[in-house]
């Protein structure tokens, strides 16, 4: 007998109501056979989903034997559902005994129990995503309207599982998104935005609990090395060997983030005091003892380690995660390769610096930093042949800042580059002024130059653009340079001086025997000028041998094709040995003092041009005297 047309609007309509909720699709199947069963003349049913993922990724059957028929085509391949499935249409084996389309399924069919078998394709469009097969134990043909009601319901459940489909998407994408969000996609560890979740959830659990806390912040050390020198594939590959190594020291409940970059952090909770995280930090400081193995490249690389511990009292906040990164930076000061405990005068120091760059950027700004000259003089007769452009800050509150910590501060707060550019500019059109006036010839003008202009990738365009808007001839600039900003980067420093040079300017080597390098490092370098440090002329007339480290580091530089300039001359006895050794140029106190540039102008034009001599011996000459103790 037909399905009566008022069970089948039923059903529909149970499906809908059904369906309306959040069904998975496994579901949606399982409800489809069991309602079929009971509206239509057949003894089970099942459904094979061929098309929604890995073949066959759903089935679902009334009973035991149909889930043996659907797995049998499955096993077989081949049967009715398949067939469906291809074609698009219904397929209709009234009497398996008979039916010679399916060899091999037929004949197991009918040994199991099956005479009949009815399958209805689950249709996409023009395509299919699988079939709904409906099973009779005994032979003979579904009444016309039963095949069309199994044919709509067939319909009806493939756009459930499509939408259903769609929804399970959009619910894994949600989900992968969410773990983006809140993973580092190269290690797979927590970022920085899990780590802060997990702190204020630890944070609560203290507050409860008043157990203790402590945060590891650790930071690789020269990392950038590892990237300039072998690529940053090979970077990346460290990275994950180093979250590898430092994942088996997590204890359970504890995270360890990937902050940043090269940057690990440890969160740590129920904590019985401060020694249980130096005892970690000991344990992370280990973990880097051994080389790392990556796949083209034996890599050993250190860590420096800073813990910040919440302690009785204290509430477990973000301040903890800054309270780390601060003893970090002090391990990383202290060379590196450590651990340090958070130390609150240090922090202070940090948060003076603080206010310091604030204070320096509306300096910069505000047009509050002046530049000094301090002549720098022939060695045997004191004939004036250039200046040293030194940056001077008179802050509003705190008085004069010494040059030093001036420096430090501009690093630390990413100024360096923009002040640098500034005072080169500056010094550029006082000395294109002095020319102007017609007080001199052409004077050497030296300015110094940190590490991180250096290294900054635009420098040499910054220097040639500031030559360029000043009209300055590049021979008549000295760019000064310590030893140690060539040694720490030395393929990329020796690069740049190139780049310079390809400019015109010349390069000066100060400071010189303050760092690490030899006097057969000089060979290495497109250096103009060396420059003995104060240190060493200030023990000339005192300290045996000195002479002698002197007299090698002019002759050598003589024979490189260079000039040698000895800084800090204060006394007659200074400058008479220097002259003797046959340093080419003096410069310090006993010639003149750092002073504005609308003094050294005022000095060039009381002498002819060309003709500004600086004392062989304490002046009494007013001029001269104002030069000397200029300050």
């Amino acid at each position: 007998m037909a399905v009566h047309e008022g069970k089948l609007s039923a059903v529909l309509t149970d499906f809908a109501r059904t369906l309306a909720t959040d069904f998975p699709i496994q579901g949606i199947l399982d409800h489809l056979v069991e309602r079929i069963v009971e509206i239509l003349p057949v003894t089970a049913a099942g459904v094979t989903v061929l098309s929604l993922g890995k073949a066959p990724q759903y089935i679902s059957a009334s009973d035991d034997s149909a889930l043996r028929f659907e797995h049998l085509q499955i096993e077989l391949g081949e049967g009715p559902c398949l067939l469906a499935h291809e074609s698009g249409e219904p397929i209709a084996a009234a009497d398996l005994s008979s039916d010679e389309r399916f060899p091999r399924f037929g004949p197991a069919a009918l040994e199991s129990g099956l005479a009949a078998v009815f399958t209805f394709p689950l249709r996409e469009g023009s395509g299919r995503l699988g079939a709904l097969d409906l099973y009779r134990d005994t032979p003979g043909s579904l009444d016309p309207h039963d095949m069309e009601a199994a044919q709509t319901l067939a319909d009806v459940a493939a756009a459930y599982l499509l939408n259903a489909q769609a929804r399970e998407e959009a619910q894994v994408a949600s989900e992968q998104f969410r773990y983006s969000a809140l993973h580092d996609a190269l290690t797979g560890l927590p970022n920085r935005m899990m780590l802060r979740q997990r702190l204020e959830h630890a944070a609560l659990r203290a507050r409860r609990s008043h157990t203790n806390s402590a945060i590891l912040f650790a930071d690789l050390d020269r990392f950038k090395q590892v990237n300039d020198t072998h690529g940053h594939q090979v970077g990346d590959e460290l990275l994950l060997a180093v979250a590898h190594r430092l994942s088996g020291l997590v204890r359970p409940g504890d995270t360890l983030a990937r902050f940043s970059g090269d940057e690990f952090v440890f969160l740590c909770e129920d904590l019985f005091s401060v020694a249980d995280a130096e005892m970690l930090a000991v344990r992370i400081e280990q973990a880097f003892a051994a080389p790392f193995m990556l796949t083209d490249v034996e890599i050993s690389i250190t860590a420096s380690v800073g813990t910040a511990y919440s302690g009785p009292g204290r509430d477990l906040s973000s301040q903890l995660l800054v309270d780390a990164d601060i003893a970090m930076y002090q391990a990383k000061r202290q060379g590196g390769g450590r651990h340090q405990i958070f130390d609150l005068r240090e922090a202070q120091r940090m948060t003076d610096n603080h206010s310091l760059g604030k204070d320096l950027r509306t300096a910069l700004v505000q047009g509050q930093l002046e530049v000094a000259y301090q002549p720098m003089v022939r060695s045997v007769d004191g004939l004036v042949t250039g200046v040293e452009a030194l940056l001077r800050w008179n802050h509003p509150r705190r008085g004069p800042i010494s040059p030093p910590a001036m420096i430090a501060v501009a690093e630390q707060s990413g100024l360096i580059s923009d002040i640098g550019a500034w005072v080169l500019e500056r010094a550029c059109r006082d000395r294109a002024d002095w020319l102007k006036e017609g007080h001199a010839i052409p004077l050497d003008l030296a300015v110094n130059v940190s590490g991180r202009q250096l290294m900054s990738p635009d420098f040499r365009a910054t220097v040639a653009a500031v030559l360029e808007r000043t009209d300055t001839d590049p021979a008549g600039v000295v760019l000064e340079l310590t030893e140690n900003v060539l040694i720490e980067d030395g393929d990329r420093s020796v690069a740049v001086l190139g780049e310079l040079k390809e400019l015109g300017v010349r390069l000066a080597l100060d400071d010189f025997g303050t760092g690490f390098s030899s006097l057969s490092y000089l060979r290495r370098l497109p250096i103009d000028i060396v420059k003995v440090d104060q240190g060493f002329v200030a023990d000339i007339d005192q300290a045996p041998g000195v002479d002698a480290i002197i007299a090698a580091v002019t002759n050598l530089s003589h024979a490189l094709g260079m000039t040698v300039t000895a800084e800090g001359v204060e006394t007659p006895g200074q400058r008479d040995e220097i002259g003797a050794i046959g340093c080419d140029h003096s410069q310090g106190y006993f010639y003149a003092r750092p002073m504005p540039a609308a003094t050294f102008s005022m000095c060039l034009g009381m002498r002819p041009l060309g003709q500004l001599r600086l004392p062989t011996q304490r002046p009494r000459d007013p001029a001269m005297a104002y030069v000397s103790d200029a300050v």
